[in-house]
């Protein structure tokens, strides 16, 4: 239940970011398929994150130290922009038009995500 609710969590945070952030697009051609591609582009991104991010955060460890984490801003658009190639290969109504769209959006996604996690309830999320 806990992966569910992380997964709406999480396609809740990418229909705000697609609201907020001009450049980052889902285009369905009705609510459900809006929805819908929010949802599996949701899975896609917590994919890459859970698979790519701690073996880029391994490999440039000195790029983190060294930019006091900055660097972590950067990989976080471009694990974005995979996302958004992900979903290009898969024929998803979803688009983000470069890497500064990407930036944004990624610190947008962290963001709203954060903010929806601290107002549910732990209970929710341990079941």
């Amino acid at each position: 239940m806990g992966f569910l609710i992380r997964l709406a969590i999480t396609a809740v945070a990418l229909w705000i970011t697609t609201l907020i952030v001009p450049g980052v697009e889902v285009s369905g051609r009705s609510g459900a398929n809006t929805v819908l591609t929010l949802v599996v582009v949701a899975l896609i991104f917590g994919v890459v994150n859970a698979v790519l991010k701690p073996v880029i955060k391994v490999i440039g460890c000195l790029f983190y130290v060294v930019t006091l984490g900055l660097f972590a801003l950067v990989v976080n658009a471009l694990l974005f922009l995979l996302t958004d190639w992900i979903a290009y290969v898969l024929d998803l109504p979803f688009q983000v038009d470069g890497f500064w769209a990407a930036f944004w959006g990624a610190i947008v996604m962290a963001v709203v995500t954060w903010l929806i996690s601290v107002v549910l309830p732990d209970r929710l999320e341990a079941r």
